[in-house]
């Protein structure tokens, strides 16, 4: 028995290092990202259609105009079926002929494209455009095979050319760049497109255009797309910064100038590259390839500290620009397979791995030591991608077990009765009313992909390339004539030809079986990465020098309607903001300041702020989670809720709450409950308003109720477009109160009440996350994860703030803040105590609670980057 034992265990060792993968377990699994994307498509086309996309938490399609805005997310909806369009030609990848014929009916038949409204040139052209064409190029391989669309007359090239046209008015600048947006029936520029006073864009934003525009002019033979493209492509070679070959991340349309200075691999630069090299692959023009591998060469010497991927200012590319990444960087390892650069990729996709593993998802943004910095997931497909790439280019089925991973999560946390709903915090499990377009239109042609043999594909998808939006676009299409940007008569610049020496260039991608020798090669080059995370957490707090003395102002002196304080501020780059509520908002620039002393006595004091609002505040409390476990939801559906300061301190829980919600009558829970013997042993739904959050738990409990859940009365109201906030006492104190009270804004809230309209008995858990979550199976404490700092975003400059109330001059600020995905640390509020007429308390809640030391950390590499910008201007 012993040496039994002994051979099992020596076979689950040798296994972990890299066991081939049974035909019968990637069937399975096959199959089961087929039936993924069964549940995702027709969820969608019975309660979306012919909606942009689904809303899969409410069952129902996103119709712009109709729900919230959610500011430039909402600029990819045209009111045009967009989640239809993107998802044709996944249809044909996944043998779904009979649904893509279909779908392509319906899309000729319902969709239009001259609607007035503003879309976003950029996700237009990639989503809409390239699933048209996509679509298209699916449609000519299926008619040409005689067995289905043999009624195909190019009606999908048609109206994408009808598409590229409504676009193109976006390109009248004088630099080439487009608008980033445009008015699909009205252009630009006019009164009635309600658009073209905007002066930037972003790097992607007119650098990811030059496939799908190619693609058009040679599918229709009308060069001016593709014209437009290139020389958009062109302005942006031309303005890199010549010394660093790296391109910042926003950049005027009309002067070139660089707006924001940053440079990365992430949002707002990362299909830029992508395109450069893809172009090349697609087009054949050496001069693409030309400029990605300079480009690439930067990346690699100053961007790249393998496995991370840092931004830098591309004027000072030694000189980090944060501390964080996004998690858009994760289609980086894909593309260096494609350039033929394994080595990097394997160690970036590791470390991206273990942070997938440690929070189930890949938060939008984590830090250097791989804590959430931002806490949503979309449900974005990058990691997918690299995963498939990387499996291509070294055979190891370490790759198809992170597949696995990928698929698990997606069931285990995102899937929901009326689809697979994103993260909106991976740290509690809460979910968000949405379901991005590019979910179907990447994620499940990736899986699919990493699991399919050849004879499991229609046709062999190394004659495309694929776009960012992972459309098929044939290669054939590099044979076919077109218009070239530089004319004839006219040279590449003496200047560009030499730094553009073939020499420097591969052109071709080495051989995988030569670069590996070794089948475990590329497991020696993960082992390192994976210890390097687990170990990550805690961070030890950053080293301060002693001996700088004392600030001139000190965080409890200050007055905000004092002078002198002001312009003691002012010289320490704290600039003051008053709100409309009366509270002013404190904000420090460490490049405002008018010496690096200065700077220094700014952070101190914005240090301060922060440990004084510490003392003058109960411990901000972390969002819980509110998860439906009841049929038919099964754990599946997770709300994001607010805690109180009072009452049971669910993150003590092992096993939170659970129980059946009952209305309370009144519903205001302002007074006795008349309901009380419905109310006992059940949590209790209230709405807010009319009294305190404490009186309101202090009645249910007397009714026997187990917990109480509190519904805003503020309608639209969405954790998506509010902060959550803590139910804060009623002045005296609240020991007496034993359950859990939870908050949950309008929206959310109104996914409970129709549940209970439709079902009668809902049971939740209340909890500080959601736990598993499975049909049929009990809900089980989630291993503890090493999750510390979290925040809301929206979209500011790169500053630390704190807020102040401005009523008396007395500070109160917060050590909070919210920050925006593809910007640097924004504001953070604190809302001073609201106790007017009876009304219920409340003290907004920090994402997590970034300690001072956390800030000072990035505050410090602001106050290196002004002393060396003093030293050698820019």
């Amino acid at each position: 028995m012993p040496s039994a034992l002994f051979v099992l265990m020596l076979l689950a060792a040798l296994c972990s290092l890299g066991c081939a993968m049974s035909r019968d377990e990637k069937l399975k699994l096959r199959n089961q990202v087929v039936e993924m994307f069964d549940h995702a498509y027709q969820n969608y086309m019975d309660h979306a259609y012919p909606a942009d996309e689904l809303m899969p938490l409410t069952c129902r399609g996103r119709v712009r105009g109709l729900e919230p805005s959610r500011g430039d997310v909402d600029d990819a909806l045209g009111k045009f079926s967009l989640t239809l369009i993107d998802t044709l030609d996944t249809l044909v990848l996944l043998n779904k002929t009979a649904e893509f014929e279909a779908a392509v009916r319906r899309v000729l038949s319902d969709v239009r494209l001259d609607n007035d409204i503003v879309v976003s040139v950029f996700e237009t052209n990639i989503r809409v455009l390239g699933g048209l064409l996509g679509g298209h190029s699916m449609a000519v391989m299926l008619k040409e095979e005689g067995q289905h669309m043999r009624w195909y007359q190019d009606e999908l090239l048609h109206m994408a050319k009808d598409l590229g046209l409504r676009l193109l008015p976006a390109f009248n600048t004088s630099s080439g760049l487009p608008y980033p947006r445009v008015n699909l029936k009205y252009g630009v520029r006019g009164p009635e497109s309600r658009t073209g006073t905007e002066t930037d864009t972003c790097t992607a934003c007119a650098g990811t255009i030059i496939l799908e525009f190619a693609a058009l002019s040679r599918f229709t033979g009308d060069p001016v797309f593709e014209a437009h493209a290139r020389r958009a492509l062109d302005f942006l070679w031309e303005k890199r910064q010549r010394n660093s070959n790296l391109v910042g991340t926003t950049i005027n349309i009309h002067s070139g100038e660089w707006v924001r200075r940053d440079s990365g691999v992430g949002a707002g630069i990362d299909s830029y590259y992508e395109y450069l090299l893809k172009a090349y692959v697609l087009l054949g023009d050496e001069q693409f390839l030309q400029r990605f591998n300079i480009h690439y060469a930067s990346i690699m010497k100053y961007i790249s500290q393998p496995p991370l991927l840092l931004d830098v200012h591309i004027h000072k590319p030694l000189l980090p620009a944060r501390t964080w990444m996004d998690s858009l960087l994760a289609f980086f390892p894909g593309l260096q397979v494609l350039k033929g650069d394994i080595r990097p990729a394997i160690e970036t996709h590791e470390m991206l791995y273990q942070v997938t593993k440690k929070h189930n998802f890949l938060p939008e943004a984590f830090t250097t030591d791989f804590r959430v910095h931002w806490a949503q997931h979309p449900l974005r497909p990058e990691f997918a991608e690299s995963t498939y790439f990387l499996y291509k280019a070294t055979g190891d089925p370490y790759y198809l077990e992170a597949g696995r991973t990928i698929m698990d999560n997606l069931n285990r946390f995102a899937r929901v009765p009326c689809g697979f709903a994103a993260m909106k915090d991976v740290r509690t499990g809460s979910h968000e009313d949405r379901m991005d377009s590019f979910f179907l239109a990447e994620m499940f042609k990736y899986l699919f992909l990493l699991f399919a043999d050849p004879e499991d594909l229609r046709f062999d998808v190394e004659d495309y390339i694929f776009t960012t939006e992972a459309h098929l676009l044939p290669l054939s299409l590099s044979t076919t004539p077109h218009v070239s940007s530089v004319p004839p008569n006219q040279t590449i610049p003496q200047v560009e030809q030499e730094e553009l020496d073939d020499s420097n260039f591969d052109w071709t991608c080495p051989n995988t079986r030569l670069l590996f020798p070794d089948p475990a090669f590329p497991r020696n080059l993960r082992e390192p990465i994976r210890s390097a995370v687990d170990r990550s957490c805690p961070r030890p707090a950053p080293y301060r020098e002693p001996g700088m003395g004392a600030p001139p102002l000190r965080a409890q002196d200050f007055m905000a309607n004092n002078p002198e304080h002001l312009e003691l501020l002012r010289r320490m780059g704290v600039s003051l903001i008053h709100l409309k509520d009366g509270r002013v908002q404190l904000v420090q620039h460490a490049t405002q300041a008018v010496s690096p002393i200065a700077a220094e006595d700014g952070v101190r004091f914005m240090q301060e702020m922060m440990e004084l609002s510490s003392q003058q505040q109960k411990e901000q409390l972390p969002p819980r989670a509110i998860q439906i476990v009841s049929h038919p939801f099964f754990g599946r559906v997770v709300l994001t809720a607010g805690p109180a300061q009072f009452g049971t301190d669910l993150s003590k829980s092992a096993t939170g709450v659970r129980g059946f919600v009952t209305v309370a009558e009144p519903y205001t829970g302002c007074g006795e409950i008349t309901n009380g013997e419905e109310v006992q042993g059940h949590i209790a739904l209230l709405q807010r308003g009319q009294c305190m959050f404490a009186e309101k738990a202090r009645h249910i409990q007397k009714a026997g109720a187990i917990g109480g859940i509190v519904v805003d009365d503020n309608e639209g109201s969405s954790s998506d477009t509010a902060p959550l906030f803590q139910m804060a006492g009623d002045g005296r104190s609240t020991d007496d109160i034993a359950l859990p009270l939870l908050f949950l804004f309008h929206k959310e809230g109104n996914i409970l009440l129709e549940a209970l309209k439709e079902y009668r008995q809902v049971e939740v858990l209340l909890g500080d996350k959601a736990r598993d979550r499975g049909e049929g199976a009990d809900v089980r404490e989630a291993e503890e994860d090493c999750q510390t700092e979290a925040t809301s975003p929206t979209a500011s400059e790169s500053e630390a703030t704190t807020t102040t109330s401005g009523k008396d001059g007395d500070a109160s600020p917060t050590g909070g803040e919210d920050v925006g995905p593809a910007e640097d640390v924004g504001p953070a509020e604190a809302d001073a105590p609201k106790a007017d007429g009876g009304e219920e308390e409340e003290q907004r809640v920090d994402g997590a609670g970034r300690s001072a030391d956390r800030l000072l950390a990035d505050w410090r590499d602001d106050l290196e980057a002004f002393r060396q910008m003093e030293k050698d201007e820019l």
